[in-house]
């Protein structure tokens, strides 16, 4: 298919020095220490410049070399990489992911079986964020992939916009499986390569550049250098590269996919990119069309012309790539401080004078807005905290909470008790817990690290009132993540059970026979009964397999030996003394 010829736009040369005075200002309203900017125009670069500091307490200036995490816009690359297999005849994004990598589970198993590569790619597979799944960066790949069917969707396949990154980690994983290479690997030698393109990927890997940048981060209106976040969904997130050489992929997408007379993807596949597919949001400003979702990448009207654009955030970066590809002009601002609008007034600046419009005073608008919102910081504290029921206290001594919990996903979870304190720790986060009422706690407030803030865990009990799980809102799509309590307690020591072997008789009711099978674990045998196994619970507690809601306790007498079996079951409760 031939390109569609491109429009030319007006130049913004003679508005460069207003551009950058508007950079300024951007720059010191939302304390930017550094920023890098490219502008791709009718086949030329109008603007390459760096402003400000990459390191800010070492006095380091930032240059169109300077090293930036773009984040999310990744996602263009992952996308992009799955379309040159598509070309190649080698991947069908129309067919199930499971076709590449057998393995994929889902918790729900229709959508197993019919999520496809495509949707993976424009986040419809009914699956939400559950970032918190990644985040922690403990976890390789085949053990989130393995975490996926324990994750609750938030709707069905194909029925709404869901961002997931998790998708485009596997995403990423269907690369390699049919390309035998890393995705880094792959990545590298079939797009940036190609494109003369320096990158490198994730964090250490930014820490060891020579001209990298520091992140920051903004408490309020006060920006703390960050320690930086590691990232292990790479395909989702993790390049590392320049401002200069960024403007080889601009080039690329305006371009069509061709880059320096060579062809690099067909026309039919750089549109099938670009082309919306799942619906977002509504606009929020009228210059605005509603937003929707591609492959890797964004689409909308603006002023009446088609953007198609992504943005990428993480802790101490904030990045934007978007283009009006019918008017041949392309645009990427990167930053190293936190989330802010200042990509999006530099980008929408330059379209309005590209073509030939009056800019809308983005500036001012989110200024004020800004400002409105500092302003707010401290109702909102306050408003917090009058969410708390005064003058309540826990239902159990603070002792009886402590003990590890576990989701299938989402990992253990630790509960201590110490000096009258409960203590939290999770997967290499640690922290005190503080009472907010009845039997819900929360976190505190870390700032510079990654930590889920002032989280609430809530603490339930089963029938009998003992402590049986927690829960804590990690994804805000779904249901509370429900965390089990583990085994502890004697009922876990190998020494303990074997002491409870033996028979028990209650008063009209077949003795019960407590065995050990060839693992160490329990058996239980009532008259003719099936034997059944008792799992440890907590304390000197065992559930019997395979019955819920009963349970088998062993008391101990005067003498210290295990003399009583108590059955706990729904109809009642029954003891039984050793034979």
């Amino acid at each position: 298919m031939a390109p569609q010829p491109v429009a030319r736009s007006e130049s913004i040369a003679p508005c460069i020095p207003e551009l950058e005075h508007l950079i300024a200002d951007a720059m010191d309203e939302w304390k930017i220490p550094a920023l890098a900017v490219a502008v791709v125009q009718n086949g030329d670069v109008a603007l390459l410049q760096a402003y400000g500091q990459r390191d800010v307490e070492a006095g380091l200036k930032a240059t169109t070399e300077t090293q930036f995490l773009i984040g999310s816009v990744t996602k263009s690359f992952t996308a992009a990489g799955l379309a040159l297999l598509v070309d190649e005849r080698r991947l069908d994004w129309t067919r199930p992911v499971r076709d590449y990598i057998p393995e994929f589970r889902l918790h729900d198993p229709v959508a197993t079986d019919r999520v496809t590569v495509r949707d993976l790619l424009s986040h419809h597979s009914g699956l939400p964020r559950h970032d918190w799944v990644w985040m922690p960066a403990d976890l390789t790949p085949a053990q989130m992939l393995a975490a996926l069917r324990h994750l609750e969707p938030s709707g069905d396949i194909r029925t709404a916009y869901q961002y997931c990154n998790l998708g485009y980690l596997v995403a990423g994983m269907v690369a390699e499986r049919i390309s035998g290479q890393s995705w880094t690997d792959f990545t590298r030698a079939r797009l940036t390569e190609k494109l003369g393109m320096k990158v490198s990927f994730g964090v250490e890997e930014l820490a060891a550049a020579a001209d990298s940048s520091v992140p920051y981060w903004m408490e309020g209106d006060t920006r703390l250098r960050l320690k930086p976040w590691p990232i292990v969904v790479t395909a989702a997130g993790g390049i590392v590269t320049s401002i200069a050489s960024f403007v080889s992929w601009l080039r690329l997408h305006i371009e069509q996919g061709a880059f320096a007379g060579q062809r690099l993807l067909p026309t039919a596949l750089i549109r099938q990119l670009q082309t919306p597919r799942v619906h977002v949001s509504a606009p929020e400003f009228a210059e605005y069309g509603d937003t929707h979702y591609g492959l890797g990448l964004r689409t909308q009207q603006y002023r009446g012309a088609r953007v198609v654009w992504h943005g990428g955030g993480w802790g101490g970066w904030s990045t934007l790539m978007t283009m009006l590809p019918d008017r041949g002009v392309g645009v990427a601002v990167f930053t190293n401080r936190s989330q802010s609008v200042v990509p999006d007034i530099i980008a929408n600046y330059v379209f309005d004078r590209a073509c030939g419009l009056e800019p809308v005073p983005w500036l001012d608008r989110f200024r004020e807005r800004r400002r409105k919102f500092l302003a707010q910081l401290d109702a909102d504290r306050q408003a917090r905290k009058a969410t708390r029921q005064p003058d309540t206290r826990p239902s159990h001594p603070l002792a009886d909470y402590a003990g590890d919990y576990d989701h299938p996903a989402y990992g253990r979870m630790t509960i201590t008790y110490a000096d009258g304190q409960l203590g939290w720790a999770w997967r290499g986060m640690s922290a005190a817990l503080a009472h907010r009422h009845y039997d819900t706690f929360e976190l505190p407030e870390v700032l510079g690290v990654l930590f889920p803030d002032r989280l609430a865990i809530t603490f339930s009990t089963d029938r009998e009132g003992n402590i049986a799980s927690l829960a804590a809102p990690f994804e805000p799509m779904v249901k509370d993540i429900v965390f089990a309590r583990m085994a502890g307690g004697d009922c876990t020591d190998p020494a303990f059970r074997a002491r409870c072997i033996g028979a028990f008789i209650c008063q009209g009711i077949a003795a019960a026979i407590i065995a050990q099978d060839n693992d160490g674990q329990l058996t239980l045998t009532f008259g003719s009964q099936p034997m059944s196994k008792l799992l440890p619970h907590q304390g000197r507690t065992f559930a019997i397999d395979e019955l819920g809601g009963f349970r088998v306790e062993f008391r101990l007498g005067a003498g210290g030996d295990v003399d009583e079996l108590i059955l706990h079951q729904p109809n009642g409760t029954f003891v039984a003394r050793r034979a």
